[in-house]
């Protein structure tokens, strides 16, 4: 299968280093696309919730596809999340094609685009970082039992259930606090006069145009990789939501290459040629 060349693609919350986190779907999706732009918009490693006894090589695989992209030419962002927030002190660090950032904002032909993971709009993390991790924690071990789930599911031919959507659709303060957290990044960005706001943190990919009196702009979220598989794509024109599905991708001969090559090699070949990230 041929990859995609795509301007700008934009993940988050992919939780490496956690239970759930689906990283084999998420291999599978790096190795059909050839951006021009990654940005990885928080939660990418889950710093939070690492144990050293766990981080497998599906997990390490995922890590070097992003730095073979890297070596290749893709502009790699790495924007800090609340999980990966100790990465933080390093912020405006930049080494070759990667540059590590709190936020970013990039000059498209319908306007300016903000990006930023999104948790500081969120009050548990902000007054009660403790309750945010015991939840972080509670949700790891949701997840864990509803993969064991959907495992006997699948063996029985049935459809995959997702208990946090189910959650999250059927609790009234779980469905406001997701629509106050659209409205205040929207706001927010138009006061700033940006045209796009692409956050992540609340797990729910969307696209919305959100408008008040003083203007207009587009609230977008890329999801996450432990339930929905999703990812923001820009095609130069527009924006759209992908949705991962099982389709049979075949491996070329550069990927089976990344297999081979260790992690050392491979940030020596990205930091071979420097190059100015826009």
């Amino acid at each position: 299968m041929e990859k995609r060349e795509i301007p700008i693609v934009v993940l988050s919350d992919l939780h490496l280093g956690t239970y759930g986190c689906r990283a084999k779907e998420l291999s599978d999706y790096l190795k059909s696309i050839r951006p021009e732009r990654l940005i990885l918009n928080g939660d990418i490693i889950d710093i939070w919730q690492f144990r050293k006894r766990y981080f497998p090589k599906s997990h390490l695989k995922v890590l070097k596809q992003i730095l073979a992209m890297a070596s290749k030419g893709t502009k790699v962002y790495y924007l800090t999340g609340n999980h990966d927030e100790a990465l933080r002190r390093f912020s405006d660090f930049r080494m070759g094609n990667i540059a590590l950032l709190d936020k970013l904002v990039l000059e498209l032909p319908e306007g300016k685009a903000w990006f930023f993971h999104g948790d500081i709009f969120d009050h548990s993390i902000q007054k009660a970082k403790w309750l945010a991790k015991l939840g972080g924690w509670g949700y790891d071990l949701l997840i864990r039992f509803n993969s064991l789930v959907n495992w006997t599911l699948e063996k029985m031919g049935k459809e995959r259930y997702s208990f946090s959507k189910a959650i999250k659709s059927s609790v009234k303060r779980a469905v406001s606090y997701i629509n106050s957290f659209e409205n205040i990044a929207s706001e927010l960005a138009i006061e700033q006069g940006f045209n796009y706001v692409i956050c992540g943190h609340i797990h729910q990919p969307q696209m919305r145009l959100i408008e008040n009196q003083k203007g207009q702009c587009w609230y977008l979220n890329s999801g996450d990789w432990i339930e929905n598989l999703s990812a923001l794509e820009y095609d130069g024109k527009k924006w759209e939501l992908y949705q991962y599905e099982k389709d049979l991708i075949n491996a070329t001969e550069e990927e089976n290459l990344i297999e081979e090559l260790n992690l050392k090699s491979l940030i020596a070949k990205v930091t071979e040629k420097q190059s100015e990230l826009a």
